[in-house]
C-alpha cells in the first residue's frame, strides 16, 4: 500500500473525533446536498418537460398535415383524404397512428351563457383516445352506429362549469356563416387536462358533423394527424413524410404549432444549468475549506514527514486522498437522498402544484440512470480539480517554522 494512501486512511478515522470533526461533517454534508439537489432538479425539470410535451401532442398529435395556404382562422380549407398516402406514411417504423380530423368554429349558448368553442371532428371509431382517457373526468368519447351520424360531444370540465352542463344534458352550437346554422348536442362526457386555453378551446365530436356543417363531401377533410412512438423521432419523420406530401399540402410538427410553450419549457433547462452550477460552486467551497483546516491542524505532521525526507508531492498526495473520501462519502449519501425522494414522488405524489398556474397538480419526476452517471462524474472531475489547489498549500510549510513555533 502506499505510504499517503496509508496516512489518509489514519486521518480519515481520526478526522472523526477531534476538532475537525465537525469541519469534515460540514463538507460530507454539504456534497451530499449538493448532489441530491442536482439530481433531484434534473428529473423534476424533465419529468415536467415530458408530461407538458404529452399533455400538448395529446391535443394537437407530433405532425400535422393541412391545406397549404395562408388562411390561420378555424375556417379551414379542406383537403380530400389520400388512402394511398396514409398507406405509405404509416409504413414508418417512428409512427404510431395516423388520423383525421376536422374543424369547425361556433358558440355554444345557453339560457344563462354562452362560450366560443372549436368543434374537433375525429372518427370515433379510428381516433387514438389514449390521452383523452387518462384525463377522462365523467362519461365517455362520442360514439357512433355505423352508416349514423353521432350528435354526442366532449366537453372540458372548464366548459362545463361555466355553462353549468353535465353528461346527459342537451346544448345548442351556434355557427356564424351564410346562412347562419344551428346544432344541437348531447354531453357524453368531460375531461380535464389541465392545459385551461386548450380545454377551453376545444370539444370533440364524430367528424362526419364537421364535414356536414361545412356542407364537404364525406372524403374532405382538415387534415391528418400523426401520432409517433417518441417525441426524438419528430424532426426524423416529418423528413420522411415529406416525401410522400403533395404540393398542396403543407406539414407543420408540434413545435411549428406551438412554438411559445416549446421555448418556455426550453427555458427550464437554464434554470437547470444555473443550479447545478451554484451546487458544485457550495461543494467545491465546502470541499477546500475543509482540506485548509485540516492541512493546518495537521502542520506539525507535516513538518515531521518533511523532516524525514517525504516530498511535497506525497504529503499532497495525503491530503488528496482524504479529500476524496470526504467527497466519496458525500457522493454516496448525496445519490441515495436524490434517488429515495424521486422514487417516493413518484410513487406518492407528495409535492403538489397549483394546475391553473402549472398545468399539472403534481411535481412529475424522471429519474435515469445517464442523469446520473453525468452528475457524478462532472462533480468528481470538477472537486478533484479543485481540490489540488489547497492541496499544493503544503510546500508553503517550512519544518524550521514549525519547531520554532513549538
Amino acid at each position: 500500500m502506499k505510504v499517503s494512501l496509508f496516512i489518509a486512511k489514519r486521518l480519515a478515522a481520526g478526522a472523526q473525533s477531534g476538532s475537525s470533526k465537525l469541519i469534515v461533517r460540514i463538507a460530507i454534508a454539504a456534497v451530499s446536498i449538493s448532489i441530491a439537489v442536482m439530481i433531484v432538479s434534473v428529473a423534476v425539470v424533465k419529468g415536467y418537460q415530458h408530461e407538458i410535451r404529452n399533455k400538448i401532442t395529446g391535443f394537437s398529435a407530433h405532425i400535422q398535415l393541412s391545406r397549404l395556404d395562408l388562411n390561420n382562422s378555424y375556417q379551414t380549407t379542406a383537403i380530400t383524404a389520400d388512402t394511398v398516402m396514409e398507406r405509405f406514411i404509416e409504413r414508418e417504423k417512428a409512427i404510431k397512428h395516423v388520423q383525421r380530423f376536422g374543424i369547425k368554429a361556433g358558440i355554444i349558448k345557453t339560457d344563462e351563457e354562452f362560450h366560443g368553442i372549436v368543434l374537433k371532428g375525429v372518427d370515433p371509431e379510428r381516433y387514438d383516445w389514449s390521452f383523452i382517457h387518462q384525463h377522462l373526468v365523467k362519461g365517455y368519447h362520442p360514439k357512433t352506429t355505423q352508416g349514423q351520424i353521432s350528435n354526442q360531444i366532449l366537453i372540458s370540465e372548464r366548459v362545463a362549469n361555466k355553462l353549468k352542463l353535465k353528461c346527459g344534458d342537451p346544448l345548442i352550437i351556434y355557427f356564424v356563416q351564410d346562412p347562419p346554422r344551428a346544432r344541437k348536442f348531447t354531453v357524453s362526457g368531460i375531461f380535464n387536462t389541465g392545459f385551461d386555453e386548450l380545454d377551453e378551446t376545444y370539444a370533440f365530436v364524430d367528424l362526419k358533423v364537421v364535414q356536414k356543417l361545412n356542407n364537404w363531401v364525406p372524403q374532405a377533410i382538415t387534415g391528418y394527424e400523426i401520432v409517433l412512438h417518441r417525441d426524438a423521432d419528430i424532426l426524423e419523420s416529418a423528413a420522411s413524410i415529406y416525401n410522400y406530401l403533395p404540393y398542396s399540402v403543407e406539414m407543420l410538427t408540434i413545435r411549428d404549432l406551438h412554438p411559445q410553450l416549446f421555448e418556455w419549457l426550453n427555458l427550464l433547462d437554464l434554470n437547470v444549468i444555473v443550479i447545478i452550477v451554484l451546487m458544485v460552486i457550495v461543494a467545491c467551497i465546502n470541499m477546500i475549506t475543509a482540506l485548509l483546516i485540516l492541512i493546518v491542524e495537521r502542520t506539525l505532521m507535516i513538518g515531521i514527514l518533511k523532516s524525514i525526507g517525504s516530498s511535497d508531492r506525497i504529503i499532497s498526495s495525503v491530503f488528496l486522498y482524504l479529500s476524496i473520501y470526504m467527497l466519496g462519502f458525500g457522493l454516496l449519501i448525496g445519490n441515495v437522498a436524490g434517488a429515495v425522494l424521486c422514487y417516493t414522488q413518484n410513487k406518492f405524489k407528495w409535492f403538489t402544484l397549483s394546475q391553473d398556474a402549472y398545468y399539472l397538480s403534481y411535481v412529475p419526476v424522471e429519474l435515469n440512470l445517464s442523469d446520473i452517471v453525468w452528475i457524478n462524474t462532472g462533480a468528481i472531475f470538477i472537486c478533484i480539480l479543485v481540490l489540488f489547489i489547497p492541496s499544493r498549500f503544503v510546500s508553503r510549510i517550512q519544518p524550521g517554522v514549525i519547531v520554532k513555533a513549538d
